[in-house]
């Protein structure tokens, strides 16, 4: 190993633990802060390196975070397989609001896929279909920067009951930012419509919780919101939240 290597390599130690020790002081100081100014500190702590990811359900996190920080980039994972609904709210999310979107795509398309390990994936190996054509997308266009915001809340599922509003994300040696994390259903609801927030056309149709078209169903009144995702495959993440 070279010298540059090494010293790189000891840079790279050094603004993790720095990282991790911003973590530790702003999990607790913004605690019970106000999600517009998690995502002001967000913004003045890491700049340019901050970005956020969204799945197009609806336009809420885009609405907070681009009213404070103007132009960020917006990664959205564009697995092959989503319906035309989320396709379409991605193009008008891109017309509307004054962000960067970023199409991330998987290394492979659907068809390649399909050839290399065969038709139907998502129902054959759930587990495996979400990290190739999520995860593993998602972790390569995150490298750039050092902080992502999440639209994750603690009330969504019992994986999710114990998220921080800034954490770190040891698998990917980042900073995770989830400004919403306390907020509840009637949260989301009074500020989607006291802000006129875009939404997917599909939560009019029965799916509360949108994913890719193969693996989410409409969901009926009175069940979990989350029950239409990979219904009866024993499945509630697709791993990039967990």
């Amino acid at each position: 190993m070279s010298v540059a290597e090494i010293e790189a390599g000891l840079e790279r130690q050094r603004v993790t633990l720095d990282l991790q020790g911003i973590v530790e002081s702003a999990a607790r100081f913004l605690e019970d802060a106000p999600a517009r100014e998690i995502i002001r500190w967000a913004a003045a702590t890491f700049g340019d390196r901050l970005c956020l990811t969204s799945s197009m359900s609806d336009a809420l996190l885009i609405d907070l975070v681009s009213r404070v920080k103007p132009g960020v980039d917006v990664l959205f994972i564009d697995t092959g397989y989503h319906f035309a609904e989320t396709i379409g709210t991605r193009d008008a999310v891109e017309a509307v609001y004054q962000v960067n979107v970023i199409n991330v795509k998987p290394s492979r398309t659907v068809e390649e896929q399909d050839r290399d390990l065969g038709p139907r994936l998502y129902g054959r190996n759930p587990d495996l279909c979400c990290y190739l054509r999520k995860v593993e997308p998602l972790n390569r266009a995150l490298e750039p920067y050092l902080a992502w915001v999440s639209g994750i809340r603690r009330d969504e599922s019992p994986t999710r009951a114990n998220t921080k509003v800034v954490e770190w994300d040891a698998k990917r040696q980042m900073v995770k930012i989830n400004p919403i994390a306390r907020w509840t259903q009637e949260d989301v609801d009074n500020y989607i419509a006291d802000n006129g927030v875009l939404i997917n056309p599909l939560h009019y149709d029965d799916y509360p919780s949108i994913g890719c078209a193969p693996c989410t169903r409409r969901v009926a009144p009175g069940e979990d919101p989350r029950s239409g995702r990979w219904a009866g495959l024993g499945k509630i993440e697709c791993g990039i939240h967990l």
